[in-house]
């Protein structure tokens, strides 16, 4: 049996999600804000469901995010190629360093690209790049500007997606990241946040993701 799995980060975003997914064959759940509580509730539903005899075939981080100005306007939505441990590394007296460079890991996570080609053909309007996943959310222009600058092919930052990667690497199950934006990467100003339009795209994309049927067919674990 196919099983779809999407992760949220809060409620409103899984309630979003369901508002849109009329289809069968999919689990929504929120498993907390940051790469620590994504990873720790991907790993636990996926652990579970393994245990039951029915695993996952596929994992999808869905939720709203911040747009890079230029890259992902507020309003869009976002299909991750990879999803980016952006804030995962050391600083030092030459400017950050990830973690690739220290040698005590990776900091990519690539989505699936089965997984990503039936989200871009469901969502023919989505923009494709990268996601960053932070653990603290950019709120000055400087830090946009060195973000953007090291990470040129990033359309938008999230909190969830590494760590979900993270987790359904660890299962051996394919992963993607999707992100509706709420808001521009840069100064913080909860006056130009537009978390209901991003919510309600959220649930638009969902409803055409349930209309395209299950990728899991296509996307065995493993």
């Amino acid at each position: 049996m196919n099983r779809l799995l999407m992760v949220t980060a809060v409620d409103a975003e899984a309630d979003a999600v369901r508002a849109g997914w009329t289809a069968a064959g999919v689990t929504v759940a929120a498993v907390g804000v940051g790469p620590a509580a994504a990873a720790a509730g991907t790993a636990r539903l996926l652990a579970y469901a393994e245990a039951e005899g029915q695993p996952y075939t596929a994992v999808i981080s869905a939720g709203i995010g911040g747009g890079f100005p230029g890259r992902a306007p507020v309003g869009a939505t976002v299909v991750a190629t990879a999803s980016v441990a952006a804030d995962l590394g050391a600083e030092s007296p030459t400017g950050f360093l990830p973690l690739d460079e220290l040698g005590f890991g990776a900091t990519v996570a690539t989505a699936d690209p089965t997984l990503v080609a039936w989200l871009r053909a469901a969502l023919p309007q989505a923009l494709t790049g990268a996601v960053l996943t932070v653990s603290t959310v950019t709120g000055t222009a400087e830090r946009a500007r060195h973000l953007a600058d090291r990470h040129p092919d990033a359309l938008a930052e999230a909190m969830e997606g590494y760590g979900v990667a993270c987790a359904a690497a660890g299962a051996g199950v394919p992963f993607a990241e999707l992100r509706t934006i709420s808001n521009p990467v840069g100064p913080r100003d909860r006056a130009a946040w537009r978390i209901g339009d991003a919510l309600a795209a959220l649930t638009t994309a969902a409803r055409a993701l349930s209309s395209a049927g299950s990728p899991a067919a296509s996307c065995p674990a493993g």
